[in-house]
């Protein structure tokens, strides 16, 4: 089925259905390496999912109450399957490895009864092997679908394929740029286990540097009120400075620290991510150096406050201890699965709207 380009809805406002448009809306002109301005990512929010920063907090919490409605929806699919989706078609080019992000795509598509298309590893096995550029990629799958998930090793495709596509593209992670619907499920995640967003305290711990979802967490959480970020990580792969930069702009409160244990004393919530050896190249010394410097553990969990919770976007490796897993308080195995109703809201939004 060949879609029109869809718009995510403005809250409060009906939203247009692609059964009524003649064509497409025109797509947007814009320069891979532009910052983005408060007019780009205006317009970006109405057409694609391209990074963080693009949501308002209107926008935030309309993507939420989708997502609460489609966590009925997923309990109800194992008894009639939904036809939200029917006659829809969703393609998945995931040019990196991914578990999680990928089949949490399909099975929301699935769960709202759409159809996948799909590759795995498609810089190997795609025409990309043979020198295929993105944008012809692109062009070509669009053809075939009526929105891209796209996942690919150098930040910024995202926006390229963005600008590329007339159908809608979602950015399922951007090499060491951004994974905006991570963040959305993150701060979706914080919302049900604390019970609200404004006035967090976050400790932001592992690979800063290289770590795209806690960039995309960083630029999404700022949206909120009295927030204060804690940044935990080996010398090696602090947080670079224009997230920092950003966050002070942002009047978001921030500090580095070298002392988890006492990081994890005062926050609502512990971050955790892993030491990534795949964005280190030929330093394998620099990895090493950084690896298994800060651990959550039981020491981590015995100071950590009674209503907070522990987070990780997964894969784990070592840096969060197997007997964390039985504390009410480790959140990331109902994190994943929040991931599913975040992304069954946006495929929903950006495709039939309300």
């Amino acid at each position: 089925m060949a879609a029109a380009r869809a718009t995510l809805p403005h809250p409060h406002l009906p939203a247009p259905s692609w059964r009524t448009q003649l064509k497409p809306v025109p797509r947007r002109v814009v320069a891979a390496s532009a910052a983005p301005s408060p007019a780009l990512t205006a317009s970006l929010r109405l057409g694609d999912v391209i990074e963080a920063q693009q949501f308002d907090r209107q926008a935030l919490n309309e993507i939420f109450e989708v997502a609460r409605e489609m966590e009925a929806v997923e309990r109800g699919s194992h008894g009639s399957r939904s036809r939200v989706l029917e006659g829809y078609l969703m393609a998945t080019l995931f040019y990196e490895p991914s578990t999680r992000t990928r089949l949490s795509f399909e099975a929301a598509m699935r769960r709202l009864g759409g159809e996948v298309l799909t590759t795995e590893n498609a810089r190997e096995f795609s025409s990309a092997a043979k020198g295929e550029t993105l944008e012809d990629t692109i062009r070509t799958v669009e053809g075939y679908s009526d929105i891209i998930v796209l996942r690919h090793f150098e930040s910024g495709a995202a926006r390229r394929a963005a600008v590329t596509a007339n159908i809608p593209v979602i950015n399922a992670g951007d090499g060491p740029g951004q994974h905006p619907t991570q963040a959305l499920l993150d701060v979706y995640t914080i919302k049900r286990e604390i019970g609200r967003l404004d006035g967090i305290k976050l400790g932001l711990v592992g690979d800063l540097a290289n770590g795209r979802t806690v960039r995309s967490l960083a630029y999404l959480i700022a949206k909120y009120q009295n927030i204060k970020i804690y940044f935990v990580s080996p010398d090696v792969v602090k947080m670079k400075d224009d997230i920092k930069e950003y966050l002070t702009s942002q009047g978001v409160e921030w500090e580095e620290s070298s002392d988890l244990l006492e990081v994890a004393s005062k926050c609502d919530v512990i971050y955790q991510t892993r030491i990534q050896k795949e964005r280190f190249g030929e330093r394998i010394d620099h990895y090493e150096a950084a690896r298994g410097k800060y651990i959550v553990d039981r020491k981590v969990l015995g100071v950590l406050p009674k209503h907070a919770v522990i987070m990780h976007p997964l894969p784990r490796l070592d840096e969060i201890t197997v007997d964390v897993d039985s504390d009410p308080r480790a959140a990331y195995f109902r994190q994943a699965k929040n991931g599913l109703y975040i992304r069954m809201a946006l495929l929903k939004l950006l495709l039939v709207g309300r």
